[in-house]
């Protein structure tokens, strides 16, 4: 087997399974409880969100624990749209951002509020002219990711925020769930207000994500009912996952300089063996500003999914593109907004690397890659 979807989901690391263990088993307090059992459930929560403070760069309290990235956006997306919406209606959002933000922002218009939505250049990236354009006095919300997840394009995140907040009151939220434990990342350096990760993009297990907010961003609950995450997330907190996902944190934090720079050369290696032994085939995203552990492709007129079962027969496991909207028969929304053709887009490939990935592993896929194009373009 050789797996080059990490960005789809990561295989759960060893250590990770190891701090979670107790959780299931003899520490299965509710957190919530005041009794010894309860105390010792509460103390890993505790001792999870400092964690993520430290290696975020902020205060324990500014994060609220979620059953994953999407849930995230979402509470960050509405949570300000329902607060704020005294003072305004207007969010902006690029056109390339995960289904979880773009469909949110899509649901808002339907219950009143103006959404626009930026364009992005050939590589995938938000011109600070055009968000300087899009701003306004009732602007509640900006929300631009970090790194795409299907073209691993990196966005000018930190000169966004800092436009957003010299030129309106709005709050600025980034989706960092592809580039958290790749890219290095302090929220107080970047100057966002809010800001999304997930468990099983790191190593972690799936069913767990965070949202960091910003002290003084006004936001409403999405899921009500307790007063759990001080009174911005109802419901019995998942103790072993969040346990999972702290560990998790833990250990990119330990190993980012050998690993990002361990990604780089195996992603480097991946791409220039594809461009350089598939003709016709084109990168996509920015060439240089781009996530660590991220190649993607377009090889014009060969469809993707043909390509993939192709691929998964000899044991190589890839994307067309998100895995959240795998099964789907439409071009990347991504791509299209990138300025590709619907025929292009739909012949794409995405090849994300990680941290056991070897250069052996690469030497293989390209091999079976350029077998398959051949097979399908004859």
């Amino acid at each position: 087997m050789i797996y080059l979807d990490h960005a789809a989901t990561t295989p759960l690391d060893p250590e990770v399974l190891e701090a979670m263990l107790p959780y299931f088993g003899e520490i299965y307090g509710n957190p919530s409880s005041v009794y010894t059992p309860g105390r010792k459930a509460r103390a890993a929560l505790d001792d999870a969100r400092d964690i993520l403070a430290r290696v975020l760069g902020c205060e324990s309290r500014e994060l609220i624990f979620t059953s994953g990235g999407s849930e995230a956006d979402n509470l960050a997306v509405r949570g300000v749209a329902s607060r704020n919406r005294d003072r305004g209606n207007h969010i902006i959002c690029s056109q390339v951002e995960h289904h979880a933000v773009l469909n949110t922002c899509q649901d808002l218009e339907r219950h009143g509020f103006e959404v626009t939505y930026l364009a992005v250049d050939r590589y995938g990236r938000v011109s600070i002219d055009d968000l300087a354009a899009a701003l306004r006095p009732e602007t509640l919300l900006v929300s631009v990711m970090f790194g795409s997840n299907e073209v691993g394009t990196l966005e000018p995140v930190k000169e966004l925020a800092a436009l957003t907040h010299d030129k309106s009151p709005a709050y600025f939220h980034t989706d960092a769930v592809q580039a958290f434990g790749k890219v290095a990342l302090d929220v107080r350096d970047l100057g966002v207000d809010l800001l999304t990760i997930s468990a099983h993009k790191i190593y972690g297990p799936k069913g767990v994500g965070c949202l960091y907010v910003r002290m003084g961003t006004r936001i409403d609950p999405m899921i009500t009912g307790g007063g759990h995450e001080r009174n911005r997330r109802a419901g019995t907190e998942n103790v072993a996952g969040i346990a999972g996902l702290a560990r998790a944190v833990e250990i990119a934090a330990r190993d980012f300089i050998e690993d990002s720079g361990h990604l780089r050369t195996v992603r480097d290696r991946l791409s220039e063996n594809v461009l350089s032994s598939v003709e016709g085939a084109r990168l996509t995203g920015h060439p240089t500003e781009r996530l660590p552990h991220h190649a993607s492709f377009v090889f014009g007129d060969v469809e993707g999914d043909s390509l993939l079962m192709r691929l998964d027969r000899e044991g190589v496991y890839a994307s067309s593109g998100s895995a959240c909207t795998s099964g789907s028969l439409e071009p990347s929304h991504v791509l299209l907004a990138m300025g590709m053709t619907p025929k292009e887009a739909l012949s794409s490939l995405r090849l994300t690397v990680g941290k056991r990935t070897t250069t052996a592993d690469v030497d293989a896929a390209v091999e079976v890659i350029q077998e398959a194009v051949g097979a399908l373009r004859s």
